[in-house]
């Protein structure tokens, strides 16, 4: 399939810009290196931070950074940080802000922070971001480390794609950058099976996108709940929000956000790799496919554990043992579908969706009270 769309394009591209994201990390390897231990030592605590699809970068990988430099990382959205900083900071406070921005210009990226160097004791930066001519990628100084990303991941479409995954990706590398040569293999591996799942099962999600749903619901557990998060939006923003979409871990799902499952929905099962977190995950689907009716259900998994009865399985084919902070966000490329089919098939431009001018590429019209 050929779409002549900048989302569809910036979909597929993911793959190839992830492998150069690597590159770029790996010559960077003794500065970032040197960067992170000199804050980390002197006991700087690290947060995570964006807006929108920027904050759900930290959402994800909140929990999925243990094993590494970044474990103990806090997801703090830049929204939240510039509103109330004094609830998560105060002047005893050493602060390694990381910061995931596509443009780089939103006037919460700037006030963010404002906000954190005025209420904290002391601050450094990592800017992950995907615009050389952002506010952000400007910004110099000894407590400052820019990663800038290859061009290609400054989505010209409204929606972020593989600016999201590619930020995503570089903090997973650079939370283990000590050992980052040995990540080599796990960036080609997830490239590798996302490219090929793409081609494979494209059209068949083209043909969900068809389907007549008018919501849809994302479910993941731990990394995934906040990969679900991201794929919630994706949708709902490339249709204009016609399809409200909602998102949840599995067990949360039963406490009161199961109602919104009628026969008018879509729902789509990020299922986890690790068996013990599946046996709470197969119950629920399990459950819903005997006692409700709907639109579509969609699963994707790294390899089929005996999903039965789904409309579409996606087997991502990746190593079971490759660890969340990169297997996660190979789940995100069916949401990002999903919208795009669906946009074109409502027939919107996936590109710029927002026919009220709702929303926009990069947020307009806040004003900082800073």
């Amino acid at each position: 399939m050929t779409l002549n769309y900048h989302t569809y394009k910036e979909i597929k591209q993911q793959p190839r810009v992830w492998k150069a994201a690597y590159e770029m990390v790996l010559a960077r390897k003794q500065e970032i290196s040197a960067f992170l231990h000199k804050h980390l030592n002197e006991g700087y605590s690290v947060i995570l931070t964006g807006a929108g699809t920027s904050a759900y970068i930290g959402d994800a990988l909140e929990c999925a950074l243990r094993d590494t430099l970044l474990k103990g990382a806090s997801s703090i959205a830049t929204t939240d940080l510039i509103t109330a900083p004094e609830l998560y900071l105060g002047k005893d406070s050493k602060v390694l802000l990381v910061s995931f921005a596509r443009s780089g210009n939103s006037p919460e990226s700037i006030g963010a922070i404002k906000a954190v160097e005025q209420t904290a004791g002391s601050v450094a930066h990592i800017f992950i971001t995907c615009n050389a001519e952002g506010e952000l990628a400007k910004k110099k100084g000894d407590n400052v480390l820019c990663l800038l990303l290859p061009p290609e991941t400054n989505d010209l479409s409204l929606a972020m794609t593989s600016s999201y995954s590619t930020m995503f990706l570089t903090c997973a590398m650079i939370a283990n950058i000590d050992k980052i040569e040995e990540d080599k293999a796990e960036v080609e591996a997830l490239a590798g099976a996302v490219e090929k799942a793409m081609d494979k099962y494209e059209d068949a999600i083209n043909e969900i996108a068809k389907r007549p749903f008018n919501r849809a619901v994302f479910l993941g557990s731990g990394a995934l709940k906040g990969v679900a998060e991201e794929a919630r939006l994706k949708l709902q923003e490339l249709t204009d929000g016609a399809i409200m979409c909602a998102f949840d871990s599995f067990l949360g799902f039963r406490h009161g956000p199961k109602a919104v499952v009628h026969e008018d929905c879509m729902l789509v099962y990020f299922v986890s790799p690790d068996a013990k977190v599946r046996r709470y995950e197969m119950d629920l689907i399990g459950q819903i496919a005997e006692h409700n009716k709907v639109t579509a259900t969609v699963a994707v998994c790294q390899k089929d554990h005996g999903l039965k009865g789904m409309d579409l399985l996606v087997e991502l084919g990746l190593p079971e043992q490759m660890p969340a902070r990169y297997s996660s966000v190979g789940n995100i490329f069916v949401a990002q579908m999903l919208g795009c089919f669906k946009s074109i098939n409502m027939g919107l431009s996936p590109d710029t969706p927002s026919v009220s001018g709702n929303i926009s590429r990069v947020v307009e019209g806040v004003t900082l009270y800073i």
